[in-house]
């Protein structure tokens, strides 16, 4: 049996926690996500969980770890000033691989920002906000039944390869309501599980690892005893800072995850099957971006969407698929642009990757969007041959260019730093040819255009 239900996208993040077993949540409130605290505050007492409030967000994260520690599934949530504070112990999490949820439902920044106005501002932040190299998972969800869905999926993955995973959502679906199915008992639901050891406590190693690289995580007070630290560790547990064991400790948690991309990294593909040109967009950006692919294929566009779920690790296989399949990309992000120079990174030049950033406190529009495809789409490749010899061409061409254009175009442009020919019969290169080369160069780059790319 199920039972239909009208919910948050907050509210169904907190179902998926007791679905997924949580026993321990230790937050600090915060906008846009303080109806998770709330609502676990409620749930937890009913199914033997403990809530606590800590005194902050680093705190927070303190509680959650030494709750993990002994067995439990645990979380916290929060926003991105909250975030930012428990960055430290994030930190302390990888380097002691110790499982556990962390909700971010972002909001506009930096500082505090605009506590209720949508942002995916903390993207970077959720990869790279602590110190060190570190490896971690998040998932973005994209409507209400999907936070549900991938908060189960976050502590399945958290547990099988004990790491911390990261929910990042944004505004838009944290506080939006949709309908959802949910089962009337959640104990048919399977639970994930951590390892156990199968050796005896007195041969136990903390950090011993079999092939799946995942060490073993019996649960503290069940017997068997090791040691937990931040500082680089051996298989003991405890420190050991040699060169060997550094790199030893870093390719491990490395390739726990990055041998098993398939398991972790999810993408859909919404209209894609005969798509000459793609959006990427994830969370609430996606949300625009089916409304405003179908309004281009209305319109008789060929658009596509890629929506990725997992946002880290990154999708390099799925993206670099997309680019050999399409003329152009289009990216939409609720921020001044994140995800972009990661799918730049991967694409490689291979079709043009554009932009399309929403900052300003609200969503965009799917006429928005949609004015954005057809934008992307009318820049045409130019392929231009620069002539080092002849700035004047070199400036009729560029006016030509601009010209054929309704929109505007940003150049790839080559400086030449060679000798011209009236240097014939000399390897000697003056100071000047020099600088009138750099001229020519910028002759044609300071074009008034911008936020597109060509081909030379």
């Amino acid at each position: 049996m199920s039972k239909i239900l009208l919910l948050q996208g907050n509210q169904a993040v907190v179902e998926g926690a007791i679905a997924a077993g949580v026993k321990f949540f230790g937050g600090y409130p915060i906008t846009p996500s303080t109806e998770v605290a709330e609502s676990l505050a409620e749930r937890l007492p009913l199914v033997g969980g403990k809530f606590i409030q800590m005194e902050d967000e680093i705190a927070s994260m303190g509680a959650i770890i030494g709750a993990a520690l002994t067995g439990k599934k645990v979380m916290t949530a929060t926003s991105g000033p909250g975030f930012s504070l428990k960055q430290e112990l994030i930190g302390y999490a990888c380097m002691a691989e110790i499982p556990l949820v962390i909700v971010n439902v972002q909001r506009v920044g930096p500082s505090t920002g605009q506590p209720t106005s949508p942002s995916q501002g903390d993207l970077m932040q959720a990869r790279w906000g602590t110190h060190g190299d570190h490896w971690l998972i998040a998932l973005t969800p994209a409507s209400v039944p999907e936070c549900f869905e991938l908060t189960l999926r976050a502590y399945a993955l958290s547990e099988k390869y004990r790491v911390p995973v990261v929910l990042l959502m944004d505004e838009v679906i944290g506080h939006m309501r949709e309908k959802i199915e949910l089962p009337d008992d959640y104990s048919e639901i399977p639970q994930a599980e951590r390892k156990q050891p199968e050796c005896s406590p007195e041969e136990f190693k903390a950090y011993a690892a079999d092939d799946s690289l995942v060490p073993a995580m019996p649960a503290f007070g069940s017997g068997y005893r090791w040691h937990v630290t931040g500082l680089v560790h051996d298989e003991t547990g405890f420190p050991k800072g040699t060169p060997a064991a550094t790199l030893t400790a870093a390719n491990r948690q490395h390739d726990k995850l990055y041998n098993n991309l398939d398991d972790i990294v999810q993408v859909e593909n919404y209209r894609m099957e005969d798509a000459e040109y793609a959006v990427i967009a994830f969370g609430g950006g996606a949300r625009t971006a089916y409304e405003a692919v179908d309004m281009a294929r209305r319109e008789g566009l060929k658009v596509g969407l890629m929506r990725p779920i997992t946002i880290w690790p990154l999708a390099d296989r799925q993206i670099k698929e997309l680019a050999s399949k399409v003329k152009g990309i289009l990216v939409h992000e609720l921020n001044y642009g994140q995800y972009v120079l990661e799918v730049e990174r991967v694409v490689a030049g291979q079709v043009p990757v554009a932009l399309y950033a929403k900052y300003d406190n609200e969503p965009a529009t799917p006429a928005q969007l949609l004015a954005e495809i057809k934008k992307a789409m009318s820049c045409k490749t130019v392929k231009h041959m620069v002539k080092e010899t002849d700035a004047g061409f070199n400036i009729r061409i560029t006016s030509s260019i601009q010209s054929q254009f309704e929109f505007d175009l940003c150049f790839f442009c080559i400086t030449f730093y060679r000798c011209f020919s009236c240097h014939i019969g000399s390897s000697y290169c003056s100071s000047s040819s020099k600088r009138t080369a750099i001229e020519l160069a910028c002759a044609v780059s300071c074009s008034e255009v911008a936020n597109c790319s060509m081909s030379l």
